[in-house]
């Protein structure tokens, strides 16, 4: 296949799972997102359609957005993109990689192991990380983790897929975080810890970073870009496999996640997004 793969599913609705639905349909092929509800499926259309917007050859009209995992059928790609927990991975693809036993899996875990989730899902040689970066329509890089032991030209075809839809794809190790979140977070969680000690306004860290060390985002509007109850997940599972304690998230994360606060999807993080 040209692109790698005829008919790619999404499973998941978040930011990930719809910005990646919208750059996926720059190859005129079909796209189709699985949702776990009406009202779900609905919001990712609506994401979708924006996404898409502002995508040049982006087509809103090459995705489906469904509830039926039947809608699956002839899928030869399926993307998981839903909450960072190996349980919830493993049971997902589990079910789907049964429904269609010639797909390639793909987690878009961001700090979980891809081979605990691909056993979890008792699909092992079929299951690889395929981690993109948010924004997906403007962010270049995806991590790919393919094990070994896998099944034959998954890499290949992944590559040439991802490559299709417009993405630099660089290998990387079965370690938590990939190369990305295990180097940044580091960073991201100082930066609160040292917010937090010095009484500095997040404008200002922020402000420093940006044009100090020419950062696009400032450290913490970055972490509610990312969103601060995945940032904490993010942080919790590298911690768990490296016990350094650059990796653990501050404790300000968890007061912020208590009030509600995860960042610019819930309209106030570090930040006030409400206006």
């Amino acid at each position: 296949m040209a692109n790698g793969y005829g008919k790619v599913a999404i499973a998941g609705t978040g930011t990930i799972a719809c910005g990646l639905a919208a750059v996926a349909s720059t190859t005129g092929d079909d796209v189709v997102v699985l949702a776990r509800s009406d009202e779900s499926a609905e919001r990712a259309k609506a994401s979708i359609e924006k996404f898409a917007g502002r995508l040049e050859g982006a087509d809103a009209a090459k995705v489906t957005v469904t509830t039926d995992r039947a809608d699956l059928d002839g899928c030869d790609l399926v993307v998981e993109a839903i909450v960072e927990e190996v349980s919830a991975k493993g049971e997902l693809l589990a079910a789907l990689g049964e429904a269609l036993p010639e797909a390639d899996l793909a987690t878009t875990t961001s700090s979980l192991g891809v081979a605990a989730i691909g056993e979890a899902s008792g699909h092992g040689d079929r299951v690889f990380g395929l981690h993109p970066f948010n924004p997906v329509p403007r962010m270049d890089l995806v991590e790919l983790c393919v094990l070994d032991g896998s099944k034959d030209g998954i890499s290949d075809r992944a590559t040439v897929w991802c490559e299709a839809i417009g993405k630099t794809v660089v290998p990387v190790p079965d370690t938590a975080g990939f190369v990305v979140n295990r180097l940044l977070f580091p960073y991201l969680f100082d930066a609160v810890r040292f917010q937090t000690a010095s009484g500095m306004p997040a404008e200002d860290v922020d402000s420093c970073m940006n044009l100090g060390a020419a950062h696009p985002l400032g450290p913490l509007a970055l972490l509610d870009l990312v969103g601060l109850d995945v940032s904490q997940a993010i942080g919790e599972a590298l911690y768990a496999e490296s016990g350094d304690e650059a990796h653990k998230p501050p404790e300000r994360l968890a007061e912020l996640i208590g009030e509600g606060k995860l960042g610019r999807k819930s309209g106030a993080g570090f930040f006030d997004y409400s206006s």
